[in-house]
């Protein structure tokens, strides 16, 4: 019994955590994972279990970014079916092949997205996106696919990347993060119903990690939209860099 309490605080405390920073920067992969893994949790059913707690924290952070008019509806109902289909490809090859030969390329990609944030001061401060272009919306799409695919098969940055991209596209850190958490929501579920299909999800520890998920996500995107872009801008960078260094460690330490 005391074994279960332990546990069952560790998931809710540590869930908590990674909620808290994944709803407004992403990088939540970075808490929760290692903690389903350290817990003794078969790699496989720790991914499909931590896919569980994140598909009810992104329910939360999504839903805390829609009622507050954060998300543009008219662009994300096209991209939403991207990150899921994308994910679901992604969570099924995954089970048949290691994703270690990404890590290298995943820590190039987040160098670019912390540098290019940090010489891009202005980057995501105002909304700048014009509606209606073309090849910025076939962009989009395939970005969505590609990430949703990405979120699957390995995960960690995936927030990262999709905020990047609406930041790309013109919005600002609020809606680029509301935007963000749209898509990635649909790529969790997608990747949460595969992993259920194959049986590599343990329900009892993902809905306790879950509930410690959903509260840190209201509460992280509460604060998110309260204080702007002052404070989501230094967070998503120093996220980022953890998350290099997280790559870069599990890359060259051997386990």
């Amino acid at each position: 019994m005391h074994t279960f309490w332990v546990t069952d605080s560790i998931l809710l405390l540590f869930g908590f955590v990674a909620a808290f920073i994944d709803s407004s920067v992403g990088g939540g992969g970075l808490i929760s994972l290692p903690t389903l893994l350290l817990l003794g949790l078969p790699p496989t059913i720790a991914l499909g279990t931590n896919k569980l707690g994140g598909t009810m924290s992104a329910v939360t952070s999504f839903t805390n970014y829609a009622r507050t008019g954060h998300v543009h509806f008219r662009l994300i109902r096209w991209l939403v079916p991207f990150g899921f289909v994308g994910a679901i490809l992604g969570a099924t090859v995954v089970r048949h092949i290691s994703p270690d030969f990404l890590r290298p390329i995943v820590v190039i990609m987040l160098v670019v997205v912390a540098a290019y944030s940090i010489v891009r001061r202005r980057l995501g401060t105002v909304n700048t996106y014009i509606e209606g272009r073309k090849a910025t919306f076939m962009g989009a799409c395939v970005a969505s696919a590609l990430l949703g695919f990405y979120d699957g098969f390995f995960g960690p940055g995936t927030g990262s990347f999709l905020i990047l991209s609406f930041l790309l596209l013109g919005f600002d850190y609020i809606q680029a993060s509301g935007n963000a958490k749209s898509v990635n929501l649909a790529s969790n579920i997608g990747a949460l119903l595969t992993f259920v299909i194959a049986g590599d999800v343990a329900y009892a520890d993902g809905f306790i990690l879950g509930a410690g998920m959903m509260i840190g996500a209201f509460t992280g995107s509460q604060v998110a939209i309260r204080h702007g872009v002052k404070y989501i801008r230094p967070i998503f960078i120093c996220i980022t860099f953890a998350m290099i260094s997280q790559q870069l460690y599990q890359l060259f330490i051997p386990h």
